[in-house]
């Protein structure tokens, strides 16, 4: 029971194909180098801060994050 030869690794290639759809693992492919290629960015972009940029105070960022998710919402009464 070693380790599979090509041919098994063929097979499970066709099944996989065939279950799936050449079109549905072909956007599964670029959605999943976009994801790599969004999270390298984000590494890169996290481990060099820029000298300038200051965290804002405490307040200011719950003053932010209030304004963005408040939903203004009337409930209506049930006859």
């Amino acid at each position: 029971m070693g380790t599979f030869s090509w041919i098994h690794w063929v097979i499970v290639l066709l099944i996989v194909v065939m279950v799936f759809g050449t079109k549905k693992l072909k956007n599964l492919g670029s959605d999943l180098g976009g994801a790599v290629k969004g999270f390298k960015d984000g590494m890169k972009d996290a481990s060099t801060p820029a000298a300038d940029d200051k965290p804002a105070a405490p307040a200011q960022q719950v003053a932010n994050a209030s304004e963005k998710t408040t939903i203004d919402v009337e409930a209506k009464q049930k006859n």
